[in-house]
């Protein structure tokens, strides 16, 4: 953000006390201030201004700010606070206590803008202008891991770019790019990556400060200074550091050096001392620093292996979700009462319980002594293993599924699916279910089938349930025929056998598909299904469904990739065409070497143009790479 020339960016953690009593700055008047100071009121503060500057709402949430709303707000003071911090209605916080204090004022270098990382308003924002940097946002990127987001984007986008400040805030993702081009391509970027769940990513790019770090570095003969300031206040016999309040400390002040440890590099300078110097560290007090995230300490966890303790007390860590930036250090003593996380915990074994899920080994939490924890050392880490494919148990179901699925697919896929009478019980039952959310389903494509959804966590009446069970073959088909055209990709069917029996045979068979238009043409969304067919034997070598489980999401952005390279596409029951005696023949001898059958063959032989060697070059290499599906080896 710009206000005057001036750049600020999303860490700061400072404000302008001159503006708080300032009603209206510019166009933004009347409710937007008034918001603005019953949060202030509530204990909240805002970062940057005191009111409501030209900032849109994404932008305001970037700042630090209380993300609770009022009834979060108003709840807390019925919270169990584990160490009686008492709740001040009011909410003298930071800000207020360094403006009665004297601390404040504006102009200048920053002047009264303690700290933060917007840059001082003499800087001049990193010598970069404003319309060279590029904030962009995820939403709820919280629950995407870095290494799925970060390539997914980077397939899709046009132009390359490097991300730079990678973090997460709240729910949301925030990255940085220093190029417009890559800015307006990542901007087209939204709503084009799906996520398991069904649901399309979007991508929010806006104009912005440069990134902290290229405002805030400390200078070399600063980082020299700290380095004695740290030297001093470290305990040899303990191996533990002590950087308590570290801003005030007066070597630093002689010399004008301020060291605000919420700020990104003044953190990154701390850590890369200790691991450069006293790598052996095991324990460190980092409190009453004004700490409000963790993300740059995920680097003592090898940094500082043999850390013990760790002090984080009177800083002003909002949610114990932060804590899972650290989990991986050994600790066995915690600090972290007088943090705002503390009031928002119903009582005491919850609070315990929620910081032990982290550090296991956890013996003292804020001072108090904790009853001895219970689990498995275990320090060999655990890898999962590759995802295997079809399980069907023996040959003889093998071949019998895959027939049957082969049979199955070709009438689903074809433009009557009434023959599909023929393989359903007269008794038999289907349920349709997608994935629970509590969103727009119109937003996630499926809106064809979520009218018809029996899921269980979404429909709570026993009525609507029993209604939305399709009861006889009669309506199962019915139902089935209501549903979009579709075409499966056979390939990427995966098959288990859940229970088998000379009676019954259950197993689950998923896969992706695409809805087929009236002209046609298939769609652009991919979508996942997995079904479980019950069956029981019909006649000498068939099977009879007696029941049927259909779940359908839409396809990650892998499956989609992965999705329809066979070699063909589902194969059809249509006649076979008239060959000549030598495409006869060549046919004959491409099957018998191949292993697949004369449907499956003839299709290589055609997309190649009757050319042997050539048919026989691809099949090898598709069969190399697991392409081929294994209804075409049924004979």
């Amino acid at each position: 953000m710009a206000e005057g020339g001036h750049y600020y960016n999303e860490h700061d953690d400072r404000t302008a006390p001159q503006f708080r009593n300032r009603k209206g700055r510019g166009s933004h008047k009347g409710r937007s201030y008034d918001r603005s100071r019953r949060d202030r009121q509530r204990g909240g503060h805002t970062a940057g201004f005191g009111g409501p500057g030209p900032r849109s709402r994404l932008d305001d949430i970037d700042a630090d700010v209380t993300m609770s709303d009022s009834s979060q707000d108003n709840s807390s003071q019925h919270r169990f606070n584990p160490y009686g911090r008492p709740f001040r209605k009011g909410g003298e916080g930071r800000f207020d206590r360094d403006r009665r204090q004297g601390k404040g004022g504006g102009g200048g270098r920053g002047g009264g803008f303690r700290g933060g990382d917007r840059g001082g308003a003499g800087n001049g924002g990193g010598g970069r202008s404003r319309s060279g940097w590029f904030k962009v946002t995820i939403p709820h990127g919280r629950k995407y891991d870095k290494k799925w987001l970060l390539p997914a984007l980077q397939n899709i986008c046009t132009v390359p770019y490097t991300p730079v400040q990678y973090h997460v805030e709240h729910n949301r993702v925030h990255f940085y790019v220093d190029d417009s081009s890559a800015a307006t391509a990542l901007h087209k970027c939204s709503h084009k990556i799906t996520d398991t769940d069904g649901y399309k990513v979007e991508v929010h790019v806006n104009p912005s400060a440069p990134p902290s770090f290229l405002i805030t570095e400390l200078k070399p003969e600063h980082l020299e200074h700290l380095r004695q300031c740290m030297a001093k206040r470290f305990d040899g016999s303990q191996q533990a550091l002590d950087l308590n309040n570290i801003r005030t400390d007066p070597d630093l002040v002689s010399q004008n050096i301020e060291v605000i440890l919420n700020r990104k590099t003044n953190m990154e300078a701390v850590i890369k001392i200790i691991e450069e110097n006293i790598p052996e560290l095991t324990g460190l007090n980092l409190s009453n620093n004004r700490i409000h995230k963790l993300d740059e300490l995920t680097d003592l966890v090898s940094k500082a292996p043999n850390l013990k303790t760790l002090n984080l007390s009177h800083n002003e860590l909002k949610s114990d979700r932060e804590l899972d930036k650290i989990k991986g250090l050994k600790l066995v003593e915690l600090w972290l009462n007088r943090n705002p996380l503390c009031d928002f915990f119903k009582d005491q074994a919850s609070y315990i319980s929620a910081v032990r899920q982290r550090f296991p080994r956890l013996l003292k939490l804020d001072g108090h002594d904790l009853p001895p924890p219970i689990g498995f050392d275990v320090e060999t880490p655990t890898v999962i293993p590759p995802c295997k494919g079809s399980c069907f148990g023996s040959d003889e179901i093998k071949v019998l599924i895959l027939r049957f699925l082969a049979q199955y697919y070709s009438i689903y896929d074809s433009g009557n699916r009434q023959p599909l009478l023929d393989a359903y019980h007269d008794g038999a039952s289907l349920s349709l279910t997608t994935p629970y959310s509590t969103q727009n389903p119109s937003r996630s494509s499926l809106g064809e089938y979520h009218k018809d959804t029996r899921n269980l966590k979404r429909i709570k009446d026993t009525t609507v349930r029993f209604r939305l069970l399709k009861h006889t073959r009669l309506n199962v088909v019915a139902f089935i025929n209501e549903l979009p055209k579709t075409q499966h990709d056979i390939a990427s069917f995966n098959v288990d056998v859940n229970t088998f029996t000379n009676t019954l045979l259950s197993f689950t068979v998923s896969g992706v598909f695409k809805e087929v238009a009236v002209d046609g043409k298939s769609r652009e969304s991919t979508m996942a299904f997995s079904r479980v067919f019950v069956t029981v034997p019909a006649g000498n070598s068939g099977l009879c469904i007696v029941n049927d489980q259909l779940f359908i999401r839409m396809a990650t952005t892998e499956e989609i990739r992965r999705a329809f390279v066979a070699p063909a596409p589902t194969p059809s029951s249509s006649p076979v065409p008239t060959l000549t005696a030598p495409q006869q023949e060549m046919l004959t001898a491409f099957s018998q070497k191949s292993g697949m059958n004369l449907e499956w063959s003839q299709k290589c032989l055609q997309d190649n143009e009757w050319d042997f060697n050539r048919a026989a070059q691809v099949f090898t290499q598709l069969k190399a790479d697991g392409k081929i599906p294994d209804v075409a080896f049924i004979k």
